[in-house]
């Protein structure tokens, strides 16, 4: 009898490319996935997996056995969700995949919210980047996913995941105290031009949405400063180094040096929950999404907003 947890370790392997990557999705340590995998090997008497380098490849047995995993994790989760769903209470391990500001800046008091109100529920964290994490879902290694898209590149949703709106979260153009910018009422961006650009690196939708933005309006962006995290984004913009579009949701408020400006139209990422289709009647996935709508509509001013407030404008899985 092939053990379901072990199987679970292997599909993990296979989704994620490493045993690093598994263990972090899992919430494991990489030996104990490691151990995992060893022992399924000894129960079907196959090589499951080859080194390769520094890391591992799946053998081509394994990737048969991973492709019944899934099958058998998805007959798994139907059945605990029609159990969850007659118990009418949220209840079991709910994965959650997550971009880093969503991490750090909504579902802190989220995750918090649901551990005071469902006791019996048992939900993780993990923080990915938002496109992954829609993958992550639809190969069933994560329950729900936040994640975010610009007007730019709408985020897409594969067959067998449906979601929802959370909200709209805001933009600031953050610029260095003194700047010529700070004089004006709105910047235009038309603006924009000539400017010293601090940003993440290519290949984030952030990155991506600055590139595309200032081409449009006859630009050459001058990208000076590449930073993975808003947080030193903007200590680099305090220092005088550049300027930078910042999403407000997971910034905080600005440090002494840097100021937001209004920038006309103003940026806006729409955050979503995403989860598969078969554990849409799941009670964890309804009241998660509820609660991360709750609290996104309960969040009123963030940092540099002259006065708006967010709206969830969206309804959870019924």
């Amino acid at each position: 009898m092939l053990d379901l947890s072990r199987l679970r370790a292997l599909h993990a392997v296979s989704v994620h490319g490493s045993v690093a990557g598994a263990a972090a999705a899992l919430g494991y340590t990489p030996s104990a996935v490691s151990q995992q995998i060893a022992k399924l090997e000894r129960e079907t008497r196959t090589t499951l997996l080859e080194r390769r380098g520094r890391g591992v490849a799946l053998t081509e047995e394994a990737w048969h056995l991973a492709r019944t995993a899934r099958e058998l994790l998805a007959i798994v989760e139907r059945a605990e969700t029609t159990l969850e769903e007659r118990r009418g209470q949220p209840s079991g391990l709910l994965t959650v995949a997550a971009f880093a500001s969503a991490a750090r800046g909504l579902l802190p008091g989220v995750l918090a919210d649901l551990a005071r109100r469902h006791p019996a529920l048992d939900v993780h964290l993990t923080e990915v980047d938002p496109h992954l994490s829609v993958d992550l879902v639809a190969r069933g290694v994560s329950d729900l996913a936040v994640a975010h898209d610009w007007d730019i590149a709408p985020l897409p949703a594969p067959e067998g995941v449906e979601q929802a709106v959370i909200g709209d979260d805001l933009c600031d153009l953050v610029v260095p105290e003194g700047h010529p910018f700070t004089t004006r009422d709105v910047i235009r961006r038309s603006d924009l031009g000539g400017q010293r650009w601090v940003c993440q690196p290519p290949g984030r939708v952030c990155h991506d949405w600055l590139v595309r933005t200032l081409r449009t309006a006859g630009f050459e962006p001058g990208i000076a400063h590449v930073a993975e995290e808003n947080h030193t984004i903007v200590a680099l913009v305090a220092a005088g180094l550049g300027v930078a579009v910042v999403p407000r949701l997971g910034t905080g408020a600005l440090p002494p040096g840097a100021v937001a400006v209004p920038l006309e139209p103003g940026p806006v990422r729409r955050l979503y929950a995403l989860w598969r289709t078969g554990a849409a009647r799941r009670p964890a996935i309804t009241e998660a999404v509820r609660t991360l709508q709750e609290h996104w509509a309960g969040t009123a001013v963030r940092p540099g907003d002259p006065g708006r407030v967010l709206d969830g404008g969206s309804t959870a899985p019924q």
